[in-house]
């Protein structure tokens, strides 16, 4: 496995990416600003020019993550070469949240194949019910294949957000990427690091991801009392108080979902997953030292047993309300995933509108408010 990682910014490459490492088993992961304009679309469109034979796959950031450092209407990006491990590239449109099921089970029918060892996926994070895409296409997948990805990210605007496609930043669509052979290994850690906020609350009514009612009150107005003069913010400033699910699948008993839209008319709140009806939720408030701790949990949950030494590119998605909260401080987070890893790792990642990755129980679900990371190499 041959590795080399690029960021184009303030108008020039940091290296200039090798279209020698071009191959059918190259896998090109980019992370753009939202929208790329000017010299960036330039860049990208060059980028994708260089590796006609590589799988290329990116989607649009709320800020793009490079080694230790974060940069805003930038592009960054990771080639990799693998020597033994074979790629597939699918997508599918899902320009609705009730196309999301179907998407997902359309992407993991066309990944179903003798070897696949992981998916790696990307979505529009606007259109899609992170959840039940989720949910879908890991139940479409053998068990033992590890599932990893994230939402597609637009910054506090929430007005449009894209994948790569054919080289082009397209909206309404999910693409995943299946990784085949035995040589591959695939670590994955995620934590989060919020304060429970007010009492637990029955959700009492709810359609998919748009919540109605919280115990008979409207949920808009709930909501409204906490922010007080934020809620004039909002969807935005809802990011800074996401609501906790009660889940006992998860390491912390939590299922976290952040907001997505508001729609006063109904008193109603679209989260980036479902809300199901009867569950029990509390809404959250950002902690500082443990929004960065938590960072640092998630490299502490790597498995990298086995690794030795040599190429091991790590992708870090990290949720845009948690970049709302840190702030200047936001860099910290990065430095203490980057701190946990090996000397030898590359990382690149992305702030996003939700993140996937697997439960402590093993099945894959939507994560929000997270920094999650998932960690490829090959065995020698």
């Amino acid at each position: 496995m041959e590795q080399s990682l690029h960021r184009f910014y303030r108008g020039g490459w940091d290296r200039t990416p090798d279209p020698a490492l071009d191959s059918p088993s190259t896998l090109v992961l980019l992370f753009v600003a939202a929208p790329p304009e000017g010299e960036v679309a330039s860049a990208l469109a060059d980028l994708t020019g260089l590796f006609p034979r590589s799988v290329v796959v990116g989607c649009s950031s709320s800020g793009e993550i490079y080694g230790q450092e974060l940069s805003d209407g930038s592009l960054v990006a990771a080639v990799v070469r693998f020597e033994h491990t074979r790629l597939r590239r699918v997508s599918c449109a899902i320009s609705s949240a009730d196309q999301s099921a179907e998407a997902g089970r359309e992407l993991a029918g066309r990944l179903r194949d003798e070897g696949l060892s992981a998916v790696f996926t990307l979505t529009d994070g606007l259109l899609v019910n992170g959840s039940v895409y989720v949910e879908a296409l890991d139940s479409a997948l053998p068990r033992e294949v590890v599932v990893t990805g994230g939402l597609a990210g637009d910054g506090d605007r929430f007005e449009r957000t894209w994948v790569i496609e054919e080289g082009v930043p397209v909206s309404g669509r999910a693409v995943a990427v299946g990784l085949y052979g035995d040589a591959l290994r695939v670590a994955h850690g995620s934590r989060g690091g919020w304060d429970l906020l007010g009492p637990e609350r029955e959700v009492t009514r709810a359609e998919g991801n748009v919540l109605y009612a919280l115990d008979g009150q409207p949920a808009l107005q709930i909501y409204t009392k906490y922010l007080g003069e934020r809620a004039s913010g909002l969807p935005a400033t809802g990011l800074l108080f996401p609501l906790a699910i009660r889940n006992e699948e998860e390491a912390d008993g939590l299922t976290v979902r952040t907001i997505l839209g508001v729609d006063p008319g109904q008193h109603s709140i679209t989260f980036a997953g479902d809300i199901p009806e009867g569950c029990l939720v509390r809404l959250m408030r950002a902690n500082f030292d443990r929004l960065i701790d938590g960072a640092a949990g998630a490299a502490e949950d790597l498995d990298l047993e086995g690794y030795a030494d040599g190429p091991l590119l790590c992708v870090a998605i990290s949720c845009v309300g948690r970049r709302l909260v840190l702030g200047p401080r936001v860099e910290e987070e990065i430095e203490s995933v980057a701190e946990g890893l090996p000397a030898s790792a590359g990382l690149i990642g992305y702030y996003s509108y939700g993140e996937i990755s697997p439960l402590a129980s093993g099945r894959c679900d939507l994560h929000n408010q997270t920094m999650t990371l998932t960690c490829f190499w090959e065995r020698a």
